[in-house]
């Protein structure tokens, strides 16, 4: 999407922010693969941002930037809903 005004962007970000209502299995399957992150790499200290996932295969991947890119089968799985069971 292109926005046009600062306003427009300013929305946009606003609806990023909102908490989403993910599938559960989802939220399952990005916390699974966000934990076996952690345990192949324990020496790692590097917080992800959120975990990109496939809505259909819940493959994913973790994502360590600020900027997403999700293919039109994926949503974004924030941290912050990664870390409230975990931590």
């Amino acid at each position: 999407m292109v926005y046009t005004s600062r306003q427009r962007q300013d929305q946009y970000q606003e609806r990023i922010d909102l908490p989403m209502l993910l599938d559960p299995s989802l939220l399952r399957a990005a916390r699974q693969i966000y934990r076996t992150y952690c345990e192949v790499h324990p020496n790692l200290v590097q917080r992800p941002y959120g975990v990109a996932i496939d809505r259909y295969t819940h493959r994913g991947k973790l994502i360590f930037r600020s900027k997403v890119v999700l293919l039109p089968q994926e949503c974004f799985v924030p941290f912050s809903q990664l870390e409230a069971e975990i931590y």
